[in-house]
């Protein structure tokens, strides 16, 4: 089977595996149903954000192969440690696909914790915790942007309550949830047809999702 190299801005979600199939020659190639809790500590202030991304079958399927250690034909939390270590060594690279802004301020991030991956029907889960580097600001308005620009990998904002959600927010903080418009039918016929080394430019269009807590 012929292989090929992959962008580096696909090793976090790749898990360290540089290559993959050569079939894949559309944009996008790794499709990922995500959820956000913006967490906040007991004095008010924005303390990180946890995030839950759910991968497609086909990519769940490719990267757990091998990873039954036991052959009991079930993926445990333990068999998928190695995997979910490397995923968040990698992540840092891509900028956690994160841009998060506090009272309109671009924030850093500290180390990621508490992560893990989940094998359950068919789908992989990787779930974890992304702190702010200089938690303590009580946000008038924390932003967070969540995708990729280039759109390798195409992140979606799952429909529902529990979308973006808060953790132990002030009272009266409220979230609203933007979701980029369908991308036009003779875009994304072109972006079928890229190559998997090209970087299509994607600078004209939105592709990624941003949510607002606003709080009083």
């Amino acid at each position: 089977m012929l292989r090929r190299v992959l962008p580096s801005a696909l090793l976090a979600l790749l898990a360290g595996s540089f290559l993959a199939s050569a079939p894949a020659t559309a944009h996008p190639h790794v499709w990922v149903k995500a959820k956000a809790e913006i967490l906040f500590a007991p004095d008010g202030a924005v303390k990180g954000i946890r995030h839950h991304w759910s991968f497609d079958e086909a990519y769940s399927a490719y990267i757990t192969q091998g990873l039954d250690k036991n052959g009991d034909g079930k993926l445990t939390p333990d068999e998928l440690a190695d995997l979910a270590k490397v995923n968040m060594d990698s992540l840092p690279d891509v900028d956690f696909f994160t841009i998060v802004k506090l009272n309109g301020r671009k924030q850093e991030f500290a180390t990621p914790t508490d992560a893990g991956l989940v094998y359950e029907n068919k789908i992989l889960t990787l779930n974890y915790t992304l702190p702010l580097k200089t938690p303590g600001l009580k946000p008038r308005a924390f932003g967070i942007e969540v995708g990729d620009p280039t759109y390798f990998v195409d992140f979606q904002i799952v429909e529902g309550a529990d979308a973006v959600v808060t953790r132990d927010a002030p009272a009266g903080c409220v979230v609203r949830v933007n979701r980029p418009p369908k991308l036009a039918d003779d875009v994304a016929q072109k972006l079928a047809q890229e190559d998997v080394t090209a970087t299509p430019d994607m600078s004209a269009y939105e592709v990624t999702t941003r949510a607002l807590v606003a709080c009083p």
